[in-house]
């Protein structure tokens, strides 16, 4: 199915350690066909930190790694746990720190009250963004809301990212608004990643957004194994299917698919400092 004359596709945000994937080298396999060169794979947890890393050596050419702890797991990870992350992001080669940030979707899990939950999140973000400038690394953010586009939690990871000048932070499956887009960009030097959602009926919020986007300033992404873009949504999401978002963003933008993975590759070269 990949189209011989079009650049390949980088799929910038995805999950390839996860438990619901078989085989991560029949995943690589399925996911060239569809002219996918290369995905950031996070390893958000510490049951998959390692396997993460060890996907990177496994397959160099077609695998980078982020490592955080997602902000749904952060009363799950005790100082000592953190303590090793820390050691794993110094010890081995990373394109950005992440899947970090804010989710104040779901309510505090069981022993912990709601404003307690999300000060611990904000505190795991600073100590995130304070690792990354460390490491002289970017950052993969996660922002989820209860409503809407996420303005609470948009707006506390705004003003944590605005702390670090240093670290360019990529808003990962962004739904927002024109105006929060313009502000990540402006404000902060900033990125947007769209995601399968872009091929959803009811989403013309947010492909109005794709459909404006300055081209140097956003990136495709599968978040795979969830949210399997049109016509595969409701199934096991792989990395090659970035080419549907890709799709659909040439679709919005009025531009070739070549044209699309021109751009999101090269901004993802950049943003992650791939090699090459």
């Amino acid at each position: 199915m990949a189209d011989e004359a079009m650049e390949e596709l980088i799929d910038t945000h995805c999950h390839l350690a996860s438990k619901r994937y078989v085989s991560g080298t029949e995943v690589r396999e399925q996911s060239r066909a569809l002219g996918l060169s290369h995905c950031i794979s996070q390893g958000t947890h510490p049951k998959d930190w390692d396997a993460t890393l060890a996907l990177t050596r496994e397959m160099p050419d077609f695998v980078s790694a982020c490592l955080a702890v997602h902000p749904s797991d952060c009363t799950e990870v005790d100082e000592e746990q953190w303590e090793r992350m820390k050691e794993l992001c110094r010890e081995n080669p990373l394109a950005a720190i992440g899947e970090a940030g804010l989710d104040y979707y779901w309510d505090a899990p069981e022993g912990w009250e709601e404003d307690a939950y999300r000060a611990r999140q904000r505190n795991f973000l600073e100590r995130h963004f304070e690792l990354a400038r460390e490491l002289q690394l970017n950052i993969s953010l996660h922002t989820r809301d209860k409503v809407g586009a996420g303005d609470a939690c948009f707006e506390d990871a705004f003003s944590i990212a605005r702390q670090f000048p240093s670290v360019r932070p990529v808003f990962h499956c962004f739904i927002g608004s024109q105006r929060q887009a313009e502000r990540v960009f402006e404000q902060l030097n900033g990125m947007i990643s769209f995601t399968g959602l872009i091929t959803f009926k009811k989403t013309e919020a947010v492909q109005a957004v794709a459909a404006w986007c300055p081209e140097d300033r956003f990136m495709v992404e599968t978040d795979s194994p969830y949210l399997s873009p049109e016509p595969h949504r409701g199934e096991l999401n792989i990395p090659g299917r970035v080419r549907y978002v890709a799709e659909k963003l040439a679709e919005l933008r009025g531009v070739s698919l070549s044209e699309i993975a021109r751009i999101t590759s090269r901004n993802a070269h950049r943003f992650f400092r791939l090699p090459g």
